[in-house]
């Protein structure tokens, strides 16, 4: 039998990462849609963003525990067919709460997927390979950011937003297929993941510390961004066909920010987080202040600068906790990287529930003021750790 190539094996895996990484935040560019299709408040709306991360927070973890000795393949298979099904009731959706039911089913998939794509993108390279094809792979989502999301959007603005899902259906069914041919059989299986290493994890301060960091951090933006489109067209009065626009203008911006966040974080990971940080927050009142003044070209230089910042934090994050782990619980390193993974939605579900709190309680115009408090407080976990570094050299 012919050996798959390995870049093959990552076009596959990134093919999938794109679809991911489209439905994930296809609803905030859907949000006004979703809101007068089944007459709900902003607020509930928001529940496609905050409740999707819960399910990736709980996935993650979870379904890589009850799945250690599953075949790798048939696994990704698996997976990808879940998400295909969760989209597939999220585009029929007849109700509000169907459609919820269907961006859940959505996230369990994502969470599962990203717990184990890195792995096999790591196993189907050279060691000294291996960053290179992990971040191969996470291009899928960076594409999703640039081109997915806005795309979703505009097809949802041209048609309706039943057909954006769709369209993420056969994103999907193009990535099963992908994967069902170009993802080797093979592949090494982890086993039963080892319970006690939940102890090891929850029982390290350095762990759990870098955890909330990662919540905190990388949800503050999201408080802002889950209604960025109703910002952008509500207190900007930009067009519906200009916010599409500015989506991929966004989208560009978040790739830039991405690599120069990987290339900041590489030596002294704490110190360039926080830099990261303060500048994401300065960026988040700026946001808030173009929109008090509701000036459109404050309000365009402010979205950029935001997805500049957004989620810059990524690389630096991520390598943070597996650095701690090498470290600290060496034998758990998989499931300290699930763990991390829901983090990061925590704080999607976090940043979105304040967000769609002060919107329903105030206005969306005041969203960027809670991302800033919930950014103050990664801010102070980080000092904390650097003084507990300091401490023990």
């Amino acid at each position: 039998m012919k050996k798959i190539s390995p870049s093959l094996t990552l076009l596959a895996l990134a093919i999938n990462a794109f679809a991911i990484g489209s439905t994930e935040f296809i609803s905030v560019g859907l949000m006004p849609m979703i809101v007068n299709t089944f007459n709900i408040s902003l607020s509930q709306a928001g529940l496609t963003v905050s409740l999707y991360a819960l399910g990736v927070t709980v996935g993650a973890p979870l379904l890589t525990i009850l799945t250690g000795t599953w075949n790798r393949k048939t696994l990704m298979v698996s997976i990808m067919g879940l998400f295909i099904l969760g989209n597939l009731l999220s585009a029929f959706a007849p109700t509000f709460l169907l459609l919820l039911v269907g961006r859940v089913l959505a996230s369990l998939a994502h969470g599962f997927f990203m717990s184990i794509s890195t792995v096999i993108a790591a196993d189907v390279v050279r060691p000294e390979k291996r960053a290179s094809a992990i971040a191969l792979m996470f291009t899928g989502l960076t594409v999703a950011t640039v081109i997915g999301v806005p795309l979703g959007t505009f097809i949802g603005q041209h048609s309706n937003w039943h057909m954006s899902f769709v369209f993420i259906v056969v994103i999907g069914l193009i990535g099963l297929i992908a994967t069902s041919i170009l993802v080797p059989k093979g592949l090494p299986i982890p086993g039963k993941i080892n319970l006690s290493g939940l102890a090891r994890i929850f029982t390290n301060k350095s762990i759990l510390m870098s955890l909330f960091i990662t919540s905190f951090g990388y949800g503050g933006t999201f408080a802002a961004y889950t209604y960025l489109t109703p910002i952008l067209e509500g207190t900007f009065r930009f067009s519906a066909s200009t916010v599409v626009i500015i989506l991929v203008a966004y989208g560009v911006m978040v790739a830039i920010g991405n690599s120069l966040g990987g290339h900041l974080a590489n030596k002294n990971i704490l110190p360039a987080l926080q830099k990261m940080f303060a500048a994401l927050a300065l960026s988040l009142l700026f946001l808030f202040i173009s929109a008090s003044l509701a000036s459109q070209a404050l309000g365009l230089i402010a979205t950029l600068l935001l997805g500049l910042f957004a989620f810059m934090n990524v690389p630096g994050l991520q390598l943070y906790v597996v650095q701690l782990a090498e470290k600290f619980t060496p034998k758990d390193i998989t499931l300290v990287s699930a763990f991390n993974i829901a983090a990061f939605n925590v704080g999607i579900t976090l940043g979105s529930f304040v967000g769609g709190q002060i919107s329903k309680g105030s206005s969306v115009v005041f969203t960027p003021l809670g991302g800033i408090i919930i950014i103050l407080l990664a801010m102070f976990l980080i000092r904390l750790a650097q003084k507990d570094q300091a401490s023990k050299l």
